[in-house]
């Protein structure tokens, strides 16, 4: 997950006298709040949120609504288990909010807002909860506008606000598992139409302008699926959700000239880091260590067998 400190160079947009001025532009420089949804790979823990799970809150009765003080006070946690990653993700090396132990978002130069929950998939009209306490997308943009929008939301300068997404993980895993006789590819093509219509487009009712969307990691490369002669997902299938997702963000963008809206390609990146391994200091593409959640890991790998952990690709079986 290091890797992707690549989005800062996305995220440094200088503005400069060649972009017109009745264009939407975006200045990582002036950005003071990040407000993230999506799955375990942008989940981060919180003092208030569900144990490996989420910042604040869960789908629980009477966890899914919390008070200003909770919000405010919800500390973000850097432990072994605090992310998906054995240790501080994307969000967090992008925003350097939360690399310390018991950080409070308000505290930071550049506030991290994570309301991404592990497991999560777009909705659970489309694809059943991985948990009873799992919040899908959708709810989690509900859950930062009914709660979280009039403590923090209603203070900021909208313009130095950076809504990110990265969802479709679980989604694509998951229905290859489960469903038969159904086109991905349609199906797909609803379940990202679905993210704009109720996650993107009420952000945007919300006033917030500047949207960063990240495309599927080489799911079709995870270690299992190296190991078949017939992967699922395959190469094509995550392209096929990739697509969907660059097409509905111009349509999006089309629709909504005052948006800006930004698209990393993490899939072709990491492609890149898989292709060539050693110029990221990685020595391994196709496993990764078992004992990954053994804390003495870290510092004695060889007692286990493995190489150090930042030596390897993937951190487990479907994270990075």
């Amino acid at each position: 997950m290091h890797a992707l400190l690549e989005l800062a160079a996305l995220a440094h947009i200088v503005r400069s006298s060649c972009i017109p001025a009745n264009k939407p532009h975006f200045d990582w420089d002036d950005t003071q709040y990040l407000i993230a949804f999506g799955d375990s790979y942008t989940f981060v823990q919180g003092s208030a949120g569900y144990p490996n799970y989420s910042f604040i809150g869960s789908y629980l009765p009477n966890q899914f609504s919390f008070t200003p003080d909770t919000l405010l006070t919800s500390s973000i946690i850097q432990n072994f288990t605090a992310t998906a990653e054995g240790g501080p993700n994307w969000v967090e090396y992008l925003t350097g909010c939360g690399l310390k132990n018991n950080t409070r978002p308000s505290t930071c130069d550049i506030q991290l807002w994570d309301f991404a929950f592990a497991g999560a998939d777009v909705a659970e009209e489309f694809l059943p909860l991985h948990h009873n306490y799992t919040v899908p997308l959708v709810n989690q943009t509900q859950q930062y506008l009914t709660y979280a929008e009039p403590v923090i939301g209603k203070k900021m300068n909208k313009g130095r606000a950076l809504v990110a997404v990265w969802i479709g993980i679980n989604d694509v895993n998951d229905s290859v598992k489960q469903l038969v006789g159904v086109s991905l590819k349609e199906f797909w093509d609803t379940l990202v139409a679905t993210v704009f219509k109720e996650t993107v487009q009420p952000m945007y009712d919300a006033g917030y302008r500047n949207f960063l969307f990240v495309n599927l990691p080489p799911l079709d490369r995870t270690s299992a699926n190296q190991k078949l002669a017939a992967p699922r997902p395959n190469k094509e299938e995550v392209g096929w959700w990739n697509s969907a997702l660059e097409m509905h963000r111009k349509r999006f963008a089309q629709a909504h000239p005052k948006a800006k809206t930004m698209l990393y390609n993490a899939n072709a990146f990491l492609n890149g880091v898989m292709d060539n391994p050693g110029k990221y200091g990685i020595k391994n593409t196709t496993d990764y260590c078992a004992a990954y959640n053994q804390l003495d890991v870290l510092t004695t790998p060889e007692k286990y067998g493995c190489l150090p952990l930042d030596q390897y690709f993937w951190y487990n079986s479907g994270h990075l």
